[in-house]
């Protein structure tokens, strides 16, 4: 077994992990502080005895007791500055890992990023936009060919069939003007022989009025 350790030599032994690092530094510290209590203890103790022996004018015991006092006093002091020492490295170690965790955090970010922007520049965002533009076009073009006339739709001559369009209308107009209009009775006139009254014709614009009258007098009414 000796030979076996000369040769491969002491094992290697396993580094902790900073969490495992400020458990270890609380369980110190833990310690310490138990350690102190018991130093106050004794120290209180002491002067309890003290005053006993002062009591009992018994001056040399008295002093012993307090120079044991002032020892348990100074381990207290030394305990105390470990305490420090070990809050302070903490401390320390707890900043550092929050900082060790921001920075990987932020590699990873970064590697992801370049990750995704890899495969896409400002050319190649060109080039897509260029292509949709295309695909936008083509697109309109096909919807354009599928809504054209065919077959007898496409023979319609648009300008026949504004000119039939504008027959129906004068014919709508000339019926409207030759139905009957209810008025009152006219009033007695005199007309000169030879001439017949015309009728009263209801509110109508000059053109109107006069078409009606050229046709009352065609019509002999």
């Amino acid at each position: 077994m000796l030979m076996l350790k000369c040769l491969f030599g002491k094992p290697k032994e396993a580094i902790s992990t900073p969490l495992e690092t400020l458990d270890q530094l609380s369980e110190k510290l833990e310690d310490l502080e138990k350690r102190e209590a018991i130093f106050k203890k004794k120290a209180s103790a002491e002067v309890d005895r003290a005053k006993v022996h002062a009591r009992a004018n018994n001056k040399r015991a008295a002093l012993h007791c307090l120079r044991k006092k002032q020892l348990y006093e100074n381990e207290i002091v030394k305990l105390g500055n470990y305490q420090l020492r070990i809050h302070d490295q903490m401390i320390l170690l707890e900043g550092a890992t929050a900082t060790t965790e921001t920075v990987a955090a932020l590699r990873t970010g970064a590697d992801a990023l370049k990750r995704v922007n890899k495969g896409m520049n400002i050319n190649n965002v060109d080039k897509m936009m260029d292509e949709i533009n295309e695909q936008t076009e083509n697109m309109k073009q096909i919807q354009e060919a599928l809504s054209a006339p065919i077959g007898a739709a496409a023979d319609f001559d648009e300008d026949e069939l504004e000119a039939e369009l504008e027959e129906l209308e004068a014919a709508e107009l000339e019926e409207q003007l030759l139905q009957p209009v209810t008025t009152a009775p006219p009033a007695a006139v005199n007309v000169p022989s030879g001439r017949q009254p015309t009728r009263q014709t209801p509110h109508l614009k000059p053109a109107e009025r006069d078409e009606l009258i050229a046709l009352q007098a065609e019509m002999a009414l």
